[in-house]
Order: structure tokens, then sequence, then C-alpha cells
């Protein structure tokens, strides 16, 4: 995921006689056998875009299930490249501001990349202007509705309930974690990992709300 200097993000235009053509989405590709994940996000910049990825980090890993097949992305955020991006697939591109995403055509995986991109990287409030944390279920109100979660069954069951990112309460072991982030198609948020470590194992952020306030 590219911004520009205005903060919009970058969109690619699937091409005729691919999958799902016609829908946008965020640039990207396939990761080949034994590549690590910045060196495929790093030739896949350079081979669709024709620009060097210098700086990113994971923002999001969603699994959807579409009628013919399922798919894994791993959503990396670009912070810093060289070059200017052109479609060197023959694809159409275009940078769209962050709150008109949600009217952009983006395909159906792609969508949880937009909730990703509104919220901060830390969680250190339970009500600001563009979200609330609530125990689950929690009233419905304006912004994005977070879903404090004691465990990741919890957390699954908020997921599947509606709920638009999860905050967990308690750590979770690595392991357990990767396969709650694997598993629900929405943001989570770590508790008790450094923001780096989190978002290796697919959490888009961490908890870091004071004790006894979550």
């Amino acid at each position: 995921m590219l911004r520009d200097r205005r903060g919009r993000v970058l969109l690619a235009e699937r091409p005729a006689g691919k999958h799902l053509a016609g829908g946008w989405e965020f640039p990207g590709g396939k990761l080949q056998v034994g590549e690590g994940r910045l060196a495929g996000l790093r030739r896949e910049l350079d081979e669709e875009l024709g620009i060097d990825g210098v700086a990113a980090h994971p923002l999001i890993r969603i699994a959807h299930r579409y009628p013919d097949r399922d798919v894994l992305l791993d959503v990396w955020a670009v912070t810093r490249y060289r070059g200017e991006p052109e479609g060197r697939d023959g694809q159409a591109l275009r940078w769209c501001a962050v709150g008109a995403l949600g009217t952009a055509g983006l395909l159906p995986a792609d969508r949880p990349v937009v909730t990703a991109l509104r919220l901060p990287p830390r969680i250190a409030a339970t009500r600001t202007a563009r979200y609330r944390i609530d125990r689950w279920p929690g009233p419905r109100g304006a912004g994005l509705r977070g879903a404090a979660c004691p465990d990741a069954r919890a957390a699954r069951q908020a997921a599947a309930g509606g709920a638009d990112f999860i905050v967990l309460d308690t750590p979770l072991a690595p392991r357990r974690l990767r396969a709650l982030c694997d598993a629900v198609a929405i943001p989570v948020y770590a508790r008790g990992l450094a923001l780096a470590r989190a978002r290796v194992l697919g959490a888009s952020g961490v908890n870091a709300l004071a004790r006894g306030r979550d």
C-alpha cells in the first residue's frame, strides 16, 4: 500500500482477462517459493510499478473466500520508495483519498484495508472522533466499532458479529495471535507485544490502553 505526499493511496485496476477484472485493489502480487515477505514486496513493486521500495512495515493480513478461490492478503504499508509508479502490467492506476475508498470499487478482499488505514498503530483511548471500543456486543454509534475481547474465542465471535476491529485485553501466545489474525478479516490489536513484533504476527497494531481502562 503506497501513499503520495497528499496522503492519498494508490489503487490498481484488475486488467481484462484476469480474475475479477475491472475491480480495484491495492497493488501487489504473489510470493515466490522460499521468498521472504519484504523481498517479495520489493520485487513486486519493481515488476508491477517500476519503483524501489526503501522501507515498509506489515499493516494487516486478510483471509477471504471468493466463490471460486481462497486468498490470503499480506498487506504492507510502504513508507519510503524511489521512483514514480507506472502500470507495467498494463493496469490502470489512480490515487485515491482515504475518505473516498468506501466508494472506490475495491474488491471485497481489499475492503478491510480501509479500516486499518483509518485506525492508529497504537490504541491509547477507548473513544475518539473516529472510533469507540466496548465490550462486545456494544452499542452501534458513529464511527468504527471496536470490540474489547479477553481471548481469541471472544475475538472470533465479535468479528463474526460485525465488529470493525478487535482490541485484545490480554496477551496471546505468538502462534495463537497469528492464527487469530489469519482467521478474522478485520484489524486486530495485540496486547503485550512491541508494535514491530505484533505486525510480523499479523496484527495491525497494539493495545496501549493503561491497565484498568480496558
